[in-house]
């Protein structure tokens, strides 16, 4: 009997918490109706009560348009003129020298006892007025070491609020009011950036960020008690753990959670905030002390007792080089859309179960509901930031995917639809005590009739006028300091664009444009995640980089490391590194990367791209290209296109400045040189035939010639007789004319293809194209060697040969002596097309040419990477220059000109940390690496003695 009457009483309770629900849900709508009424011509803004805080602030630094973060720019630190380049950590030189010269002397200032907080409120110092803000400054001044926390606000925020900032220093706890003193943090910006005290706080990642992103707050000289945590390898680190293993404090966390903006707190609330702060000295006293007793039982250094404890410290200044960037979509709501649609194609939780067509992917049902589901990720987003409200406070993603399933045509379909989205929600972070629908969709409800239309036109023409309706001159809704930008700052700002008529060029032009765009991305874009953050820790604890899985399982399964970490993951090598990122000077590779385009901060489809082209970089020193990924960045496809436009100018200049051609011109058959020599009746302009033409021709005769109309195989048949001195040609002159400028993989490649072997393939020589010289280079070297001609100014000539191993010597004609020729190529300086003209080297003109042999058979690895077609031979022919001439410092040099060409052309804003113009790529192989030049030249030799 009495476990019938339980479970009755349990049904019981059931049924009456349903039956509330839905009485809940009934009068919901009906206040939302009544609302919408009220408000249907003016925006609930007006008429809330209390008014948003951040209302009142006169000042924000980070405000919600569209446009990039600026950081603060110190008169010494600035980053490029005209304050284009904003990716600069205004104290990256203290936070740099930091690193470098690390000490435990912070160690001795966490030194002291646990004071339990009482209940006196003369404990703590409540800071709401500028005078307080300005004593409290000059206290943390004359300071040694504080601890630092910080509570945020999201729901009512587009890009988040600092409510409450807690200090603590040994004697006293002080809460600074950040909504009542926004305006004027910036007072304590010199004592977070004094490297000289250190700030103690707890897992600062985020903290850091939010500091420069509402008041332009830097920290400099840190102390991070979870970073102490990683280093210990702790099995929990979070702060609440630390308080209740040391201090013994149990805290409630269901008060992070609070609204930390309402004022003025409750008790509780200020006792949450004075635990956080308060405790922090302590808890790092204790850590460092478990830091040095670690540092003795496991370092490979008996007699560093700090060792843990400087690395641990490391980290955590480390962490101090991040910059804030806003999340910035190339599109309004484009990545919340394509994840709403992802999930409907995979039918997790799915929005169209009354769907009929058989395939998802091609129904028009699909087509229509992914059509609405852009729209209203692009209204949420423009409308949140309009209102200053988070994305989820506007409308959630469910209800979002049932409106677009559904497309509601009235307004008590588009409410309920809505209001059971809300509830249904399997989401219960916010469901418990937000409206819905919110206040944002019943102010605005007018707009949704236009989202759901079918003919609505392209995305400016409906979000623009939309904008123009709530923040225009007779805009329904207020501007405010968070939302006036819009209007002049936004990629949606309307301009005066020809319209074109319907199905005119113009539009077609652009249809066709957007559809080629489409297709590159959907075909070259990344598939997954390039970086995944990974990490891998020297045996001693020290972060050695970051990197991606496929790197940590090499390790794990040569057992060669352990698995430290699981998420994310990090191992732990078993051996001791060559080199450490510190000792090389490489902040880079110690940093977590975005998978984000580093200019426009674009994340939903991103390419790699190589700062430095490959045309140059294949041919550098390993130990100046091998694992380096400091020059491969990520960008999107419309910052990709403008940066390789920037680079193919540069290459033109280079080609210019060296007296390299780009591309080899014209080839010739080798059988032919000696007859093209003694011909005294025969044009230079004349000789020869561009590669890529004599490819193309010998392509087509070989699969259509019999097909051919006749006047159209005889011009093709002339291009190929002109590459063989004029004679008759056969199919085997065919076959071997499609070979030219192929390199050996490219070869074989076609004689799998055509199922022919290409063994014996014929010798050719290279020549440039220049009309000005009448005089060409048939030094012969058993057509083994490239040959180089450079021609100057008086028309005198010079012809050397390259060989293999990058020596180069050196023949004249025309009674010009060795000693001449090599001052006029040494005057030739690289860098820059002023001083190549100051040096007295001709510029423009038939000047330069060059003329090589090739047979095919090479036997440098780098030389069989590139075809004649490409880049390639000027490529390793501008490297060879500059090893010669100038050694590894004019490769390092011209790197870093190719990093200023890319921050000139993009002037990207989100760099990883570290990432310099002026980086060094130089570094040290181990004792068994097969990068190591001492190991490489054994390995060669014996590969020649077999």
């Amino acid at each position: 009997m009495e476990d019938r009457s339980s479970k009755f009483k349990l049904a019981l309770s059931i049924t009456v918490a349903v039956a509330i629900s839905i009485i809940l849900a009934v009068q919901i709508r009906k206040n939302r109706r009544q609302k919408q009424k009220k408000q249907s011509k003016s925006c609930y803004l007006d008429t809330e009560s209390p008014r948003k805080p951040q209302f009142s602030f006169k000042r924000v630094v980070a405000d919600n348009s569209y446009s990039q973060f600026k950081h603060l720019k110190l008169q010494e630190a600035a980053g490029a003129a005209n304050g284009d380049y904003v990716n600069v950590h205004p104290y990256k030189a203290e936070i740099g020298e930091l690193l470098k010269n690390l000490n435990a002397e912070f160690v001795e200032l966490f030194s002291g006892e646990v004071e339990m907080i009482g209940d006196e409120a003369d404990n703590y110092v409540w800071v709401e007025t500028k005078s307080q803000l300005e004593d409290l400054a000059e206290v943390l001044s004359k300071e040694k070491v504080f601890g630092v926390d910080t509570e945020q606000h999201s729901l009512r925020s587009f890009l988040g609020i600092t409510s409450l900032i807690q200090i603590s220093t040994k004697s006293k706890d002080y809460l600074v009011d950040t909504i009542a003193l926004h305006d004027v943090m910036g007072i304590l910006q010199p004592v977070f950036a004094d490297p000289l005290i250190c700030k103690v706080f707890h897992g600062a990642d985020n903290d850091i960020l939010w500091l420069q992103r509402d008041f332009h707050i830097y920290l400099v000289n840190l102390f991070d008690t979870a970073k102490a945590c990683d280093v210990l390898l702790k099995p929990q680190k979070s702060l609440a753990y630390l308080l209740e293993a040391y201090c013994g404090v149990v805290k409630n966390k269901l008060l992070q959670r609070e609204d930390w903006r309402q004022r003025p707190l409750p008790a509780e609330m200020v006792q949450y905030a004075r635990t956080d702060a308060h405790y922090l000295l302590y808890v790092a006293n204790c850590l460092t002390s478990e830091l040095k007793l670690y540092g003795t039982e496991n370092s490979s250094r008996p007699d560093d007792t700090f060792h843990f404890v400087l690395e641990a410290s490391r980290r955590s200044n480390a962490a101090c080089l991040q910059l804030y960037t806003k999340e910035i979509e190339a599109y309004p709501g484009e990545s919340a859309a394509a994840s709403i649609i992802s999930r409907n194609l995979n039918d997790q939780g799915s929005f169209q179960s009354n769907c009929c067509c058989e395939t998802k992917e091609n129904c028009s049902c699909q087509v229509k509901f992914q059509a609405v589901v852009r729209r209203l990720c692009a209204w949420r987003d423009v409308m949140a930031r309009v209102h200053d409200e988070s994305l989820r406070y506007v409308l959630s993603e469910q209800a979002i995917g049932m409106l677009a399933a559904k497309v509601p045509t009235t307004e008590m379909e588009i409410y309920d639809t809505i209001s059971r989205a809300d509830l249904n929600s399997d989401s219960v972070n916010f469901g418990s005590f937000l409206e819905s629908p919110s206040p944002v969709v019943c102010s605005h409800f007018e707009d949704f009739y236009l989202l759901f239309q079918d003919n609505i036109g392209k995305d400016d023409d409906w979000l623009v006028p939309i904008l123009q309706k709530h923040l225009g001159s007779d805009g329904t809704c207020p501007l405010s300091i968070h939302n006036y930008v819009l209007l002049s700052k936004t990629s949606l700002k309307p301009t005066n664009r020809t319209v074109s008529k319907p199905n005119g060029f113009r539009a077609a032009k652009q249809v066709a444009r957007m559809a080629s765009r489409e297709l590159f991305v959907q075909k070259f874009s990344c598939k997954s995640p390039v970086y995944h953050n990974c990490r891998i820790f020297a045996n001693d604890g020290r972060l050695l980089c970051y990197c991606d899985r496929k790197k940590l399982d090499w390790y794990l399964n040569r057992d060669l490391a352990r698995l430290v970490e699981d998420d994310p993951p990090a191992i732990m090598l078993l051996f001791e590194p060559k080199g450490r990122p510190e000792d090389e000077g490489n902040d880079f590779y110690i940093q977590s990367k975005k998978n984000i385009c580093v200019c426009c901060g674009e994340g939903n489809h991103y390419l790699r791209y190589r700062v430095i082209p490959s045309c140059y970089r294949m041919h550098f020193p390993e130990h100046l290209k091998s694992h380096r990924s400091h020059d491969i960045v990520l960008l999107c496809v419309d910052c990709h296109e403008i940066a390789h436009a920037a680079t193919e100018k540069y290459k033109k200049q280079i080609a210019t400045d060296f007296g390299i051609p780009l591309y080899i011109r014209k080839v010739i058959d080798s059988d032919q040189v000696q007859n093209t020599s003694e011909s005294t009746d025969v044009h230079f302009e004349e000789v020869g035939v561009s590669p890529l033409q004599l490819r193309t021709a010998a392509m087509a005769l070989l699969r259509h010639g019999p097909r051919m109309p006749p006047k159209r195989r005889e011009e093709l048949t002339q291009i190929v007789m002109q590459y063989y001195g004029g004679r008759e040609i056969s199919d085997e002159d065919l076959e071997k004319a499609l070979l030219v400028g192929m390199s050996p993989n490219e070869r074989k490649r076609l004689g799998k293809k055509r199922g022919l072997q290409f063994k014996h393939a014929s010798s050719q020589v290279l020549v440039g194209t220049d009309t000005d010289s009448k005089e060409t280079c048939s030094k012969q070297n058993n057509g083994q060697n490239l040959m180089e001609m450079r021609t100057d100014i008086s028309g005198h000539s010079t012809c050397s040969n390259t060989l293999a191993n990058g020596e180069v010597s050196s023949a004249h004609s025309k009674g010009v002596d060795s000693d001449s020729t090599k001052s006029r190529n040494t005057n030739c300086i690289p860098f820059s097309v002023s001083d190549v003209a100051e040096s007295g080297t001709p510029l423009n003109g038939a000047t330069n040419l060059i003329c090589s042999t090739y047979n095919g058979n090479f036997s440098s690895k780098h030389q069989s990477k590139y075809s004649l077609l490409g880049h390639g031979p000027h490529g390793k022919l501008v490297v060879d220059h500059l090893l010669k001439e100038y050694g590894e410092d004019g490769i390092l040099e011209f790197c870093q000109k190719w990093r200023q060409v890319f921050v000139d052309a993009l002037h990207p804003r989100f760099l990883p940390a570290g990432w310099d113009v002026n980086h060094s790529g130089k570094r040290d192989f181990g004792d068994f690496s097969v990068y190591k030049p001492v190991n490489k030249v054994s390995a060669a030799t014996e590969e020649s003695g077999k």
